[in-house]
């Protein structure tokens, strides 16, 4: 039978009436399926040296002439042992590569130096019942620590002796603090220089939070009235517990500010920093919408996860693109001094914070540009990082510069051809003004004939002028739009009669019309 080794971390398989143990690592993949006549089947593929997933280790360079055995499978009639042996060797090799990883990535980490407890001299500042993020791995129950400043550094501890994260003042690139105002959440945020291990994920920021309200969902669907009295003292619990949390944490953050006053610490240049809510702008960084702070030397969003640290001393411009009329959002492309590094690119920014954002890049005395059209920046670092020199020699960022001075022409020449016309048009005012003011110093006669001129072509007419001008135009014959000479000629010539009609006749219809 196919037995799995916990404490050896091998797998036994039976091959020519043989127990041959394999280390798990060996393993790549292990399979189980069943056919139509209940017979079970494992497959089990190794890692064969030579393979693209499987290049020449140290082993197979020694043993050049060696065969190794690629993959093998097993029949079995009992389904319930088979699923038993793939769930252990998969379960045991995610934990063996798990601790490879962890250990391949501590080699990694740059040493650190011994934290220093405090003696006799002074108590730690001690901060109780924090959560911790990134949080430390295992399944059990999360369960909060204490955060507590001693003489070089921070140590974090919970009641389970593995919970445990040690960090150096040394080691503190940014030092955050940010109560709750709008948020859930009061944190501290520490953004470091190197690498550490809290758990088995290696990270640069280590954040510790409290929960300032508690999420509660109701179930019921009932809505209850803004005048209910408990509705109301729950308010103000939520209230005075966001206020006593948001005065611990200014209270420790105070009293380690004094600590890191201390001339030992002097060339550290550590202090905690606020975020400036007035200046956020909402923004995508990674694959979320989250709400972008500046601070006095960085840019932050350290309530979302991923963290977003940006500092303002290693930005070397900022390209603002997709800024147009009529666009909605906009993006911002942060080129780093250090071109080996990615731009960082902030999306879907609304446009109603382009004038502020503008205006802090100003005061921040940071470059920065516009285009209309998002540019590929890969390949733009690229260019400058094969040839610097030539880069330096054609005016550096100023090829960012040539939309600009383009569009700047064109509105120059749409301007040019604009001046005209409006020049022309207070001319016609100027003459509209002098015909008005010529036509104050007319006579008051002509005033009054033109204004009852003016009345009376205003003047509408009523519905019986209508109705009459209606039956009058029924009763004649001939064309409306005709003259009365031509009516005369007209009725003379069906009559043949040489005489005119009465004179007294034409006044009459004249009269009439």
């Amino acid at each position: 039978m196919i037995q799995v080794d916990q404490k050896k971390e091998a797998v036994l398989l039976p091959i020519y009436g043989s127990m041959v143990p394999f280390h798990v690592a060996t393993i790549r993949t292990v399979s189980s399926q069943q056919d139509t006549n209940r017979n079970c089947f494992v497959r089990i593929i190794f890692n064969v040296p030579g393979t693209p997933f499987s290049p020449h280790d140290s082993n197979s360079l020694k043993n050049q002439g060696a065969i190794y055995l690629k993959e093998v499978s097993f029949r079995s009639k009992d389904p319930r042992h088979i699923s038993e042996v793939v769930q252990q060797i998969k379960t045991l090799r995610r934990h063996v590569v798990a601790r490879e990883s962890e250990k391949a990535e501590r080699a990694t980490l740059v040493t650190q130096e011994k934290l220093q407890l405090a003696g006799n001299r002074f108590k730690p500042i001690r901060l109780p019942d924090l959560w911790i993020r990134p949080v430390f791995g295992g399944r059990g129950r999360k369960i909060p620590g204490t955060l507590e400043a001693h003489a070089n550094g921070f140590r974090y501890s919970t009641t389970r002796a593995d919970e445990r994260v040690d960090i150096m003042f040394g080691n503190i690139k940014h030092a955050f603090f940010q109560p709750a105002e709008k948020e859930m959440i009061t944190l501290l945020h520490f953004h470091l220089h190197n690498h550490i291990m809290v758990g088995n994920k290696k990270t640069k920021d280590v954040q510790f939070y409290v929960e300032v309200m508690d999420v509660v969902q109701t179930l019921g669907g009932a809505k209850r009235s803004a005048y209910d009295p408990d509705e109301i003292q729950e308010e103000q619990r939520e209230r005075d517990r966001k206020n006593k949390i948001n005065m611990d944490f200014q209270s420790f953050v105070n009293r380690v500010n004094d600590l890191w006053g201390q001339s030992q610490f002097n060339g550290l240049d550590l202090e905690f920093d606020q975020p400036l809510r007035e200046l956020g702008f909402h923004g995508v960084p990674y694959k979320a919408s989250a709400f972008i702070v500046p601070t006095s030397s960085c840019l932050v969003e350290l309530v979302e996860n991923p963290f977003l640290v940006v500092t303002l001393s290693e930005i070397e411009i900022v390209n603002l693109e997709r800024v147009g009329l009529g666009q909605k959002n906009f993006d911002m492309a942060i080129v780093f001094k250090d071109f080996k590094k990615d731009v960082l690119r902030i999306d879907s920014i609304p446009s109603t914070a382009l004038d502020g954002i503008k205006e802090w890049l100003d005061t921040t005395d940071i470059k920065y540009y516009e285009s209309r059209l998002n540019l590929n920046w890969r390949q733009i670092l690229k260019t400058i990082t094969d040839d610097p020199q030539s880069f330096i020699e054609n005016g550096g960022w100023e090829f960012l510069n040539l939309e600009a001075s383009d569009s700047d022409s064109d509105d120059e020449e749409e301007s040019d051809q604009g001046y005209e016309p409006s020049d022309a048009e207070p001319e016609s005012e100027s003459e509209n003004d002098d015909s008005d003011s010529a036509s104050l110093v007319e006579s008051e006669d002509e005033e009054e004939e033109e204004s009852e001129e003016v009345s009376e072509e205003e003047k509408g007419k009523t519905w019986e002028e209508l109705e009459r001008e209606a039956s009058n135009a029924d009763r004649e014959k001939g064309n409306g739009s005709d003259s009365e000479e031509d009516r005369r000629r007209r009725k003379m010539k069906a009559f043949g009669k040489s005489r005119a009609p009465p004179s007294s006749s034409i006044p009459k219809r004249s009269k009439l019309r």
